[in-house]
């Protein structure tokens, strides 16, 4: 066992505690193998240029993106944030299922209340039975834009991936750039009502590529020998696009998507949606050369405006001589509404089923909900520049959820402090419509609130997700914190019941914890409520998330002491 501590040093007093820990669980066998790591995050002002213009950023260390962390199953990790930014912040571990531990989970006003200028925090969270590619990154206002990063989790000591074991192994973190300053741009949305500005590039790994201005010499460059077998763990950290990735003249082997394994199959165009991450083998077998990595949008809201950019990274095979200089092919990108493209990817996804983990047959919990956006009647003027006079909304169950600011769910929950939640939020539409037809306008208004719903400790749950047509239909990244579950079953039009359950897989259906809705369809997904805690669960493009496209679960703790969720650590950000 490893402990990496180079901040014990510098804080002795805060961090003796943590270091007697560290010392004690050493000696218990069960973590003879594990390791601690110990990180410190500065969040702070950047200087960087971009697109031709130089400005300040939000970043962590320095770095963007962020740094990457490498750790194995069954580690324990100890991340202090420290904030000398301007803004108030938050980090989510994005897809790590925080085991009795919802105080690191990390979203603003729901685990926690954010580390304001000057505070800090410490995240504590142990790895348990996950594998593969997820990422870190803000969860408070837009920071997201810039403050993300890699979580890479390699299997335990002794052993291996379940496919041979790949020469190369590299981050793949696909973003977007605003010239302007992220938090203006979301301020002026949420001012007027509307969509907020386009992004001006992608990026890979932070750079556009040299298919955009003054891009060029930033351009990310991968190296590989003739015969290499590569690991992309590809992660879509962009704020509000799906996109599509490519690398040209060579096929992608699929093997892992949200840190699970899966049944490996072969493709040359993958999709990837906000907050999902999927792991690919490229086999270096093309004559030596240069080709582009690419990526470009999946855009499905109808007559909505998107950024209809191309962001590439160069795959360059070493010794080369005669085409060091060369231009790089391009790969054929699918056209930004290439559903039918977009769903055969999904549709070959299918699990390694283990003999300890089933998909339950028994369902203690249904629910039906409906997802997609709205729009608010209000008077014509400077905040009312959505479309004919409207803001837009965004909802689940026709509730728009609403943050509180008191305090954050889970202290309200923790502490039984009245008023800032209620339970009410509805296990089923309130009104039954053609969800996916022409839906009439009565129904375009969503009622706002912050209404839970609690569930029990050991209880199976089903969830219907159901994409409507109010405004458009829209394919959405759905995210479930603290927990990853198994995609039964997907389809287009309105789900029917006495059906469309026929045709669930419940054999090697997908496991994720972000679930792309199919535009103008359903997704069907199936978990087991076995974490305590307060769990959030909402749409991972963010300005849809800020229009209301969330909800939360109180998963209540069970019996015993493995059972429930631990008290909150001493410096939990007070709001």
């Amino acid at each position: 066992m490893k402990t990496y501590s180079n901040f014990f040093l510098k804080k002795p007093l805060f961090n003796g505690l943590l270091a007697t820990i560290i010392a004690i669980l050493s000696l218990l066998p069960s973590f003879a193998n594990a390791e601690f790591h110990y990180h410190e995050f500065i969040v702070q002002e950047t200087r960087i240029t971009r697109l031709c213009r130089t400005k300040n950023i939000i970043t962590v260390n320095g770095q963007f993106p962020g740094p990457t962390l490498t750790v194995r199953n069954g580690d324990t990790l100890f991340v202090t944030v420290v904030n000398r930014a301007r803004y108030n912040v938050t980090i989510h571990w994005h897809g790590i299922r925080q085991m009795r531990t919802p105080w690191a989970d990390g979203p603003e006003y729901v685990t926690q209340c954010p580390i304001r200028p000057g505070g800090f925090y410490t995240y504590r969270f142990t790895i348990e039975n996950q594998e593969g590619t997820l990422w870190w990154h803000a969860h408070s206002k837009w920071l997201r834009a810039t403050v993300y990063g890699a979580l890479v989790i390699l299997p335990k000591q002794g052993s291996n991936f379940p496919f041979l074991q790949p020469q190369k192994d590299i981050p793949i973190l696909l973003g977007e750039w605003w010239n302007r300053d992220i938090i203006a741009v979301q301020r002026q949305a949420q001012f007027t009502g509307a969509a907020p500005n386009n992004s001006d590039a992608y990026t890979i790994n932070g750079q556009p590529g040299d298919l955009y201005r003054c891009s060029s010499q930033g351009t990310v460059k991968v190296s590989v020998n003739p015969g290499e077998t590569v690991l992309l763990r590809v992660i879509n950290a962009a704020l509000n696009q799906q996109l599509f990735f490519s690398v040209a003249n060579h096929m992608l082997t699929v093997v892992g998507v949200d840190a699970t394994y899966n049944k490996p199959f072969t493709t040359n165009v993958i999709m990837v949606g906000p907050g999902q991450t999927t792991n690919v083998i490229l086999t270096a077998n093309r004559p030596p050369g240069r080709y582009y990595m690419a990526a470009s949008a999946y855009a499905t809201a109808r007559n909505a405006q998107f950024d209809n950019t191309t962001t590439t990274a160069i795959l360059e095979y070493t010794n080369l001589v005669s085409v060091a200089n060369s231009r790089p092919s391009l790969p054929q990108l699918p056209a930004f509404n290439d559903t039918a493209t977009a769903t055969a990817f999904t549709s070959q996804l299918r699990s390694i089923p283990s003999n300890n983990v089933r998909v339950p047959n028994q369902i203690d919990e249904n629910l039906f909900f409906t997802v997609g956006l709205g729009l608010v009647n209000c008077a014509p003027g400077p905040r009312c520049q959505g479309p004919n006079n409207t803001r837009f909304a965004a909802s689940m169950n026709n509730i728009s959820f609403v943050l509180p600011r008191r305090t954050s769910l889970l202290q309200a929950y923790y502490q039984n402090i009245p008023g800032i939640y209620t339970l009410d939020f509805p296990p089923v539409p309130p009104v039954q419509f053609d969800y996916t037809g022409n839906v009439s306008r009565g129904l375009w208004q969503p009622r706002f609130g912050t209404k839970l719903h609690k569930i029990k400790f050991g209880s199976t749950v089903q969830i219907v997700l159901q994409d409507t047509a109010i405004f458009s239909t829209e394919d959405h990244p759905i995210h479930l914190h603290g927990y990853h579950f198994w995609v039964v079953g997907q389809g287009f039009g309105n789900f029917n019941p006495q059906t469309d359950t026929a045709t669930f897989n419940l054999v090697d259906p997908p496991v994720r914890n972000t679930i792309d809705v199919p535009v103008g369809g359903w997704a069907v997904i199936r978990f087991v409520a076995d974490n305590p805690g307060v769990w959030l669960f909402h749409c991972h493009i963010d300005s849809h998330l800020a229009w209301g496209l969330g909800m939360a679960f109180i998963v209540e703790n069970g019996i015993g002491e493995k059972q429930t969720m631990e008290p909150p650590p001493p410096d939990l950000p007070q709001c």
